[in-house]
């Protein structure tokens, strides 16, 4: 990043990786020691500028333009934390592809991917140790849950992390996870439309189906194979992106994820309860491994950067792994189980 001082104003020249990013959130981002607020009063004044014109704090800004920053009282630069080298060797080792645009991580499970109140460690924390010979850190352009495994895709600049985004968006990618459900589905295949609201009060983190309220949420599936009645290998293919649509759309159908214990409750009916209960009873003698068994297998999406298309699959973690096994299912089925489904 080209930057020169002239009497405390500082110019700072816009990078290729910063190209198309807003103003406000670009001076954020490369000038930490002013607070946020302080940019939307000095952008509101006019005092900072882009090559020499006053500027909107949403202006879209171009690779070698200039960026005008008065001189202000510093709170002090914040200190970014440095990763260790045994953490940029434990993110290096999730990579499952790479590419001059793109990099797809293996996300394992327990790992969330941004920070929170209570959450210090995560991939984004961790990204500096993917930075390419530029010195550009790679941006996260979707979220997986902190107990979901699998497919996790990061964008090398900032307009590869935009079309990435308006894929997503515009439901232009195939997202196709693996799970184990107890019991098995009724239906052997099948589409689940249920709209999906935070849930209130003491329950913010858990997602509710809301029929007049809730955004909308559709999920088609599909059994693979069986285990008896105790059990399903399904492929699940969210065709939209609501937290937690998968485990609350699989409980909705009677058929809960193995593991998931914010969303796998017994049924009301009795008949249904003791059905549940006996299949999940099957399954205790199995020791499959105690946690989610959810993964996001495969991820389908035109390529952000040229021609062609972006096909990645993640291959099942030593744990899931131990689960299909011990269930008997097949643990690298190749094929895209909707490839006929519209």
């Amino acid at each position: 990043m080209s930057e020169h001082k002239t009497a405390g104003v500082r110019k700072i020249e816009v990078k290729q990786d910063d190209d198309g990013q807003r103003l406000d959130r670009w001076v954020k981002k490369n000038v930490p020691e002013i607070p946020y607020i302080l940019i939307q009063k000095l952008l509101r004044k006019g005092q900072m500028r882009v090559d020499g014109k006053r500027a909107k704090a949403d202006m879209r800004l171009t690779a070698g333009q200039e960026v005008r920053i008065p001189p202000v009282k510093e709170r002090g630069r914040p200190d970014k934390e440095k990763i260790t080298d045994k953490d940029k060797a434990f993110i290096k080792s999730l990579v499952i592809y790479e590419d001059a645009d793109v990099i797809a991580l293996n996300k394992p499970h327990g790992l969330a991917t941004q920070g929170g109140s209570k959450t210090n460690y995560h991939i984004d924390g961790l990204l500096d140790g993917l930075k390419n010979k530029e010195g550009v850190r790679p941006r996260l352009v979707h979220r997986l849950d902190k107990d979901t495994s699998g497919v996790l895709l990061l964008a090398r600049s900032a307009k590869i992390a935009r079309k990435l985004g308006d894929s997503f968006k515009d439901r232009n990618v195939k997202k196709i996870y693996w799970a184990i459900c107890c019991p098995a589905p009724h239906r052997a295949e099948g589409t689940i439309k249920a709209p999906l609201l935070k849930a209130g009060g003491n329950n913010k983190e858990r997602m509710v189906v809301d029929e007049k309220e809730g955004k909308i949420a559709i999920t088609d599936f599909i059994v693979l194979e069986n285990a008896l009645t105790s059990a399903a290998f399904v492929a699940f293919w969210p065709r939209t992106g609501r937290t937690h649509q998968i485990r609350v759309h699989a409980e909705l159908i009677g058929c809960p994820i193995v593991g998931d214990k914010k969303y796998s409750r017994l049924p009301e009916q009795e008949e249904t309860h003791e059905a549940r209960r006996v299949a999940e009873a099957d399954l205790k003698h199995m020791k499959l491994s105690d946690r989610l068994h959810l993964h996001a297998r495969r991820v389908i999406l035109p390529h952000p950067g040229r021609k062609g298309t972006l096909d990645i699959t993640a291959p099942l973690p030593n744990d899931l792994a131990k689960s299909w096994k011990a269930l008997g299912f097949s643990s690298n089925l190749k094929e895209d189980p909707f490839e006929v489904k519209k």
